[in-house]
This record gives C-alpha cells, sequence and structure tokens, in this order.
C-alpha cells in the first residue's frame, strides 16, 4: 500500500493504539501479500471498497459472514426493524424463540437451540453439555483443526498452557484407524467427539469427509455413550440447508453454527437433539450480548433468503464456474494449479509451491485487478455473486496468471 495513501496513514494511526496494528484473521500483516487493504469504507453485494476507493469482487465474504450479500436489503430490514422496536433490555425479544422454532424445523437433528455471538462461543458451550451429559472428560477433537481461538482450542498461539488440552485428545481427520485408537485411549472417559464439517484447517489443502470416517465416528460415539458434536460454524449453510452431515446420511447430536446464520449480523447458536435438553439446562452460559433482538431478525430472513433459491446449490454452480475458468488459464499460461475443497469455499494452489510465494504473487496480481482472494485460506462466495461477477473476475485472474513469472 502506497505510503500516502488512506490505508497507510490509518494503519500508522492504528499502530500506535492497537498492539500490532491489528489483531486476530483480519490482520493483512500476518501473511497477507504486500498491497493487500487493512481498511475499507463500504460493501454491497459481492463487493467491497477500500478507504482509498479501489473496488473489489470479495471472494473472502468477510471471512463466511456474508453469504446473502452485503447490505441484503430484506435482511438489513428485518434487522433494522427489529432494533427499532426492541433490540436489547432486560430480557430478549419474542422474536429469539421465533429464530429457534425456525431453526430447530429446518436441522433434522435439532429439538432445541440456544444462541450466543461467535462461533468459538458454541463450540464451547457444545462441549460443557457433553460433560455435563455424560460426566466424562475427555473431547477428541481433529489435529490442526480449527474450532475458535479460546484457549481450548488454540494449540497455536502464545498465552495458552499445554494444560489447556490435557482433555483434548487429538485423532486424524478421516483416518477411521486413528480415531478408533484415540477413542480408546480416553479409557471410559470419552465425552465426546468434535468434527468439522470438512477438513478446512488454515494453511493446508482442503479435504471432503469421507462418509466411511462419519458412520464410524457416528459410530464411536454410540458404542461410548459419547457425544457427537458437529463444528459447522464455517460450512453452515454453505455446504446445506441442513446440518453438513446429514447430507452423508449422518446426524450429529449437537451442531455449532456461526458466521453465515445472520448474514453478518453478531449470531452463534447450539441446535441439540432431545436427549440433551437436559443437560443444555443444567449449565451456565451467558453474555452481555447474546440476547439482542436485531440478529434474531436477520437470521430468520437469512434462512428465508437462502432457502428460496437454494442457496448450496446455487452457490456451488457459481463456484464451480469459477474453479473451471481458473484451471483453464492455469493450463494456458502454463502453471500447475490444485484448487480443493467444496466449490462454494474453494482455496487454490500452486504445484511446488511449498512456501505459497507463487499463490501470494497471483493473489497480489489479482487484487490489482479487482479480484479479492486469499493466498493460505480457503475462501467463500455468496449467492450475491452472479455469473457475471464471476467472469468478471476471471478477467482479472486471467491478468494475474499472465503477469506471473
Amino acid at each position: 500500500m502506497a505510503s500516502g495513501s488512506i490505508d497507510a496513514k490509518l494503519r500508522k494511526r492504528a499502530e500506535r493504539v492497537i498492539p500490532g496494528g491489528m489483531y486476530g484473521h483480519m490482520a493483512v500483516q500476518r501473511g497477507m501479500p504486500e498491497g493487500y487493504p487493512q481498511f475499507f469504507e463500504r460493501a454491497s453485494g459481492c463487493r467491497l471498497w477500500d478507504v482509498d476507493g479501489n473496488e473489489y469482487i470479495d471472494f473472502m465474504c468477510s471471512y463466511g459472514p456474508m453469504i446473502a450479500g452485503y447490505g441484503n436489503p430484506r435482511i438489513r430490514a428485518a434487522a433494522d426493524a427489529q432494533r427499532e422496536r426492541f433490540d436489547i433490555g432486560d430480557g430478549p425479544p419474542p422474536v429469539l424463540v421465533e429464530l429457534a422454532e425456525k431453526f430447530t424445523g429446518q436441522i433434522t437433528h435439532a429439538d432445541w437451540a440456544v444462541f450466543a455471538k461467535n462461533g468459538n462461543d458454541a463450540t464451547t458451550i457444545c462441549n460443557m453439555i457433553a460433560r455435563a451429559h455424560t460426566g466424562k472428560r475427555k473431547i477428541l477433537v481433529g489435529e490442526s483443526a480449527y474450532h475458535g481461538s479460546q484457549p481450548w482450542a488454540n494449540r497455536r498461539a502464545r498465552g495458552t498452557p499445554p494444560e489447556e488440552h490435557i482433555h483434548y485428545p487429538t485423532y486424524r481427520f478421516n483416518d477411521v484407524e486413528h480415531v478408533r485408537a484415540t477413542a480408546r485411549k480416553a479409557g471410559g472417559d470419552l465425552a465426546g467427539i468434535v468434527v468439522s464439517s470438512y477438513k478446512h484447517d488454515v494453511p493446508q489443502r482442503q479435504e471432503l469427509v469421507d462418509p466411511a470416517f462419519a458412520r464410524e465416528v457416528r459410530k464411536i460415539c454410540d458404542a461410548e455413550s459419547a457425544v457427537l458434536i458437529l463444528d459447522d460454524v464455517r460450512g453452515g449453510l454453505r455446504l446445506s440447508l441442513d446440518a453438513s452431515w446429514s447430507e452423508l446420511g449422518v446426524q450429529p447430536d449437537l451442531s455449532a453454527w456461526g458466521k453465515a446464520i445472520a448474514n453478518g449480523e453478531p449470531l452463534a447458536a447450539v441446535l441439540g437433539s432431545e436427549p440433551y435438553r437436559e443437560a443444555a439446562s443444567s449449565i451456565f452460559y451467558t453474555g452481555s450480548f447474546w440476547y439482542q433482538g436485531a440478529p434474531f431478525a436477520a437470521a430468520i430472513e437469512t434462512l428465508d433468503v437462502l432457502k428460496e433459491v437454494n442457496a448450496p446449490r446455487r452457490m456451488e454452480q457459481l463456484g464451480q464456474q469459477f474453479r473451471d475458468g481458473l484451471y483453464e488459464q492455469a493450463q494456458r499460461h502454463g502453471f500447475g494449479i490444485h484448487q480443493s475443497g467444496p466449490p462454494q469455499m474453494p482455496m487454490i494452489e500452486f504445484e511446488n509451491d511449498s512456501k505459497k510465494t507463487q499463490v501470494a504473487s497471483f493473489c497480489a496480481n489479482a487484487l490489482r485487478h479487482g479480484v479479492y482472494l486469499h493466498p493460505w485460506h480457503n475462501m467463500f462466495l455468496s449467492i450475491a455473486h452472479t455469473e457475471a461477477d464471476i467472469e468478471q473476475a476471471l478477467e482479472g485472474t486471467d491478468k494475474a496468471f499472465g503477469e506471473l513469472p
């Protein structure tokens, strides 16, 4: 970013009052190529404008929360109307119950719902319910899987002592024998197994779930009287309008949701089946903003909007159009690429690029041509993208390939 740009000036100001200048997954200084903006001015549909006025077709969708378009008029109107009536006070508005009824009516395994703000709130509540129900301690999690930034889920960052993970043994995703062996090592103390909708461990290549693995995890939980917890925070509503493993004929006991369920309004959810209702009511979890009305209203409208257009199928088609175009361009320009994950949540890698320098250069080139991609994280499609947007983005990526050495 040019030294005299508005973005550069904002970064200097931020460095004085924010540790590191920015924190978390949106800190562009942590692994993003040179030229990526830190600050944005506005957004509409599938497009972003940074503070210097540059326009981008966005393939990150705010890292997942945007699914129906930035500023979707129906969803915004629903949220604004509820906010005007009653947003936060000494108790929740009726719309909380309405959303719980609607969401549990849509998700096959769900008989009840509770709401929070972030995906890590939801995964943590799931763990608490599993332990309260079983009276056991061990909860299996995937090696390098991401379930949030709280200490139990955060093995890579400083500030988390190893003791936080004593009761969280790890298994290899899609490895039936390994998950069996890890469950046996729990020695009768297995409270649950947390699974992702598919393997999307940053910055590794994505991997779709093997149905045989999903069925085996379900069998282990049944045999051990343990709880199957599906983390659908990232994949939820993009892979299916039901819980994502429902597409495989495997139902979880508890599922964690976040990101896209309210199209950017802050909301997360835990959905559970009937046997876990008592445990869910026996533990304490809360937050000052967990009962806010506007996100509940936004979520109700989001579920309607997505259902009307069969959103997972629509995003899959758009993602496949993008994937096919990138493959053709790479072949024509003489580059080997690998595209992984579901089309609606794509990831691109270059062959013989273990340090990801070439994909970083490609993404930086694409950015200059108005296409916002990510070099090491899965990306996201939305129903706000159109075939024309994909074609325009492909014009930019074609130039980006052509500018690579």
